[in-house]
């Protein structure tokens, strides 16, 4: 019985971390655009390897979460 709650908790949580994540990249997209709409150009240096690495990391984790919302979309308008 604990493990189907631990389940749905787990599902909680990757659901907030990645929608989170997607949140996220809008508005960084949206303070690049403005960025650049102003200045005509954007440039971002990371020196810290480890911000650098959790950056990658979220990065990979957002576009695994946003083909797992897209392909589930897909395949729940198809089954109608």
């Amino acid at each position: 019985m604990a493990l189907p709650k631990f389940n749905h908790k787990l599902s909680i949580v990757i659901h907030t971390l990645g929608l989170s994540c997607l949140g996220g990249a809008i508005f960084l997209q949206i303070l690049v655009f403005l960025a650049i709409s102003q200045q005509g150009y954007f440039m971002a240096i990371e020196t810290n390897p480890l911000i650098l690495s959790a950056e990658i990391g979220l990065t990979a984790f957002t576009l695994a979460y946003f083909v797992y919302l897209y392909l589930k979309l897909m395949r729940s308008n198809l089954k109608r």
